[in-house]
């Protein structure tokens, strides 16, 4: 089995729609999928429509979080969406996404840069504006050649010159909401240094002992040495460990599939998640 779990759609900050997800997923031979946008779960019935036949869609949302001033991301997985606690504090991150948009832009203004509110939002359409629809705006304007580029001091990195704070969860709390809706939680890309700071591994220890599930070991962003480095603290904790792409369509360079995640892991988080269970593929439809 092939297994990606984590993965954009345009319902956050991918290029794919939901449905083009899916059917990429399936072209790209892939067994199982996780669709996990930042903050939201409006992608779902899309995805779940549009879902090939042999192809398993795992449900599940990036949530934005922070810890002792440094930002992490830790993913979702087979949660209840309806369960009002979590839906109360992802709506809570996304109702922030447009004034924070708004404040990087101001900045970006004083720096001389001529992005608008109204390039950023065509740029992010019916999705969660973040910070890469703002990057995406500076490649657009010829500001830097990549988006990738656009996560510096000089732009738009944790503490850059055009850089803004946004609500986000404290991961205790995160965990808390995620196993209260019957979800597993794992840490997206911890040692992703080329974003900005990371989290200590005293911290993800003491994550671990309020409930962490899992960290994500092989993605694009660690090299072999890190990868090497984190299954072993994996271990030393009791976690999982998965790997995924990080997908996001033509905004990365990453391919879906480019990193995958062990099936027993993924039974793992299946037998251990009850708020809601992977969908297998139908056949999908033609056209959403």
């Amino acid at each position: 089995m092939r297994i990606d779990l984590h993965c954009h759609s345009t319902a956050s900050d991918g290029t794919d729609s939901p449905a083009e997800l899916v059917r990429n997923a399936a072209a790209a031979g892939l067994d199982v999928v996780a669709l996990t946008d930042h903050d939201t779960t409006r992608g779902y019935a899309e995805a779940i429509a549009a879902l090939p036949a042999g192809l398993t869609l795992v449900t599940g949302a990036e949530l934005s979080c922070r810890i002792d001033g440094v930002s992490m991301h830790m993913l979702a997985y087979l949660f209840d969406p309806e369960e009002p606690a979590l839906l109360a504090e992802r709506e809570l991150v996304r109702d922030d996404r447009v004034p924070r948009a708004k404040g990087m832009i101001a900045k970006l203004n004083e720096l001389g840069v001529p992005v608008t509110w109204e390039q950023v939002a065509r740029i992010a359409g019916d999705g969660s504006v973040g910070r890469p629809h703002v990057a995406s705006a500076l490649v657009e304007l010829g500001v830097v050649p990549t988006v990738g580029d656009a996560f510096t001091a000089d732009w738009l990195a944790d503490g850059g010159r055009a850089f803004v704070d946004k609500h986000e969860t404290d991961p205790f709390e995160a965990i808390r909401l995620i196993k209260g809706a019957g979800g597993v939680a794992v840490f997206a890309h911890p040692a992703a240094a080329k974003r900005g700071r990371t989290v200590p591994e005293s911290a993800i220890a003491e994550l671990a002992a309020a409930g962490l599930d899992g960290i994500e070991v092989d993605h694009m962003d660690h090299d072999t040495r890190t990868r090497t480095r984190l299954r072993g603290l994996a271990g030393e904790l009791g976690l999982l460990t998965t790997g995924s792409s990080d997908y996001h369509g033509s905004r990365k360079t990453c391919v879906l599939g480019e990193y995958t995640t062990d099936p027993e892991v993924y039974g793992e988080i299946t037998r251990r998640a009850f708020g809601a269970f992977p969908v297998p593929g139908a056949g999908g439809v033609r056209e959403v």
